[in-house]
């Protein structure tokens, strides 16, 4: 579902469309229950919406 309208993401995790807005703006906490079924929504790991410029392979050759 990525790249779809805040109504169809806010249909698809079951939360409503100002909440979407309100944490894209930032205004509304993200918290672990919204973070769960956005992630479902979108169909992404919950880590990605805490993570978003989480470099995997950057960070995978620091450990290495």
């Amino acid at each position: 579902m990525q790249g779809g309208t805040q109504a169809e993401i806010a249909e698809a995790g079951g939360l409503t469309q100002a909440a979407i807005w309100g944490i894209e703006k930032r205004r509304v906490a993200l918290g672990v229950e919204r973070e769960m079924r956005l992630a479902r929504a979108l169909h992404v790991h919950p880590a990605v919406l805490l993570f978003p410029d989480w470099d995997v392979e950057r960070e995978a050759e620091r450990a290495g």
